[in-house]
């Protein structure tokens, strides 16, 4: 039966990732190093700490990791009260509506920092439907590690088998299944070049996993 559902947010609740991708070039910019988009996307889905670390091992940066992650942080956060082009993914809304009239606990697992998750939340009203939210900044171990879901899943009370994960990213599928709990891989368009072969199901529309069809797999 299912009884719970835990959400990656960039990509799949919400369009940040624009934002991000600006702020973290901003971020290199600042720091005199040059990223490569394939670099820059093999990051997607891991907590701003350790990318911040990896960049600094790469370039052999004498700054600490925690400059750069603030440094990105401050050029996110202007970039998330003027860009006008920040907006809830097509259809989520419905989703996480559909999901809370038919019961379901609702917990929020994502790799961004609980300053940006919480922003986001107020900003689209969202914690009215949410159990819980957890974020993998504040975890010992970074997507593709799966100890965000095993304690999401915790969070929501409900054993994994009871769990479903909504991903858009190769190292977020992959931490959902290394957790043992079906994952659903949202192809969403600015999530670019990324493994979906380990996910149980692959949509473009959120409309095809909505209760009424989606809970039949877990009957």
């Amino acid at each position: 039966m299912l009884n719970a559902i835990l959400f990656d947010m960039d990509g799949v609740i919400v369009d940040t990732e624009p934002l991000h991708k600006k702020a973290y070039f901003k971020m290199f910019e600042a720091f005199n190093i040059e990223v490569s988009i394939e670099l820059y996307e093999s990051f997607t889905g891991q907590s701003t700490l350790n990318v911040c670390k990896k960049l600094c091992d790469i370039y052999k940066l004498d700054s600490a990791p925690e400059d750069l992650v603030q440094t990105k942080r401050d050029c996110f956060k202007g970039l998330f009260n003027t860009d006008p082009s920040l907006k809830l993914i097509d259809g989520v809304l419905d989703l996480i509506k559909n999901y809370h009239a038919n019961g379901l606990t609702l917990v929020l697992a994502s790799s961004a920092s609980m300053f940006t998750i919480n922003n986001v939340f107020t900003r689209f009203n969202l914690d009215q439907y949410f159990k819980a939210k957890i974020s993998g900044a504040d975890l010992e171990a970074s997507k593709p590690h799966p100890e965000i879901f095993i304690k999401a899943a915790a969070l929501a009370g409900f054993p994994k088998q009871n769990c479903l994960v909504i991903e858009d990213s190769t190292n977020g599928i992959k931490a959902a299944h290394s957790a043992g709990i079906y994952c659903v891989a949202y192809k969403s368009e600015h999530s670019t070049n990324q493994d979906y072969s380990l996910a149980n199901l692959i949509i473009n529309n959120y409309k095809s996993i909505f209760y009424e069809k989606i809970g039949t797999v877990f009957q």
